[in-house]
């Protein structure tokens, strides 16, 4: 492993362990892991739940913290990929920082009138992949 991946990794670390944190509980509800290209990928019915019941996360098939990424199903994991590595990329850009500005986006956004989510610097990022591109 290259140096930089090593750093890239630590950097993104508390992130991570908080994404580990939550997907632990959910094992026990049938979930199911994976990995891809360096990336932990959690679904099963206990995301869906979780994803009913959070705060802002009812809208969305999945969500990243660090290098975990949470989705509903393995479908949309497979959907959502290219997307959700983009949040992997600003973890690793923004590290233990990632957190607080992604809510500080959403906060601006608010407070301009928009709606929090579409109109969040990150999200506006990762829609710009080529999957996502009308």
């Amino acid at each position: 492993m290259k140096l930089l991946t090593i750093i890239r990794y630590m950097w993104a670390l508390p992130n991570t362990m908080l994404g580990l944190l939550l997907v632990l509980p959910l094992f026990a509800f049938g979930g199911r892991a994976s990995v891809h290209n360096g990336v932990l990928e959690f679904s099963g019915r206990g995301v869906s739940w979780f994803f009913g019941h959070f705060p802002f996360c009812s809208r969305v098939p999945a969500m990243t913290l660090g290098h975990v990424v949470i989705g509903v199903n393995e479908e949309e994991l497979s959907r959502w990929r290219e997307h959700e590595r983009v949040h992997v990329r600003q973890y690793e850009r923004w590290g233990p920082f990632m957190i607080p500005a992604y809510l500080l986006s959403s906060l601006c956004a608010w407070a301009r009138g928009k709606d929090g989510y579409a109109a969040n610097r990150f999200e506006a990022e990762a829609y710009s992949t080529k999957s996502h591109k009308a």
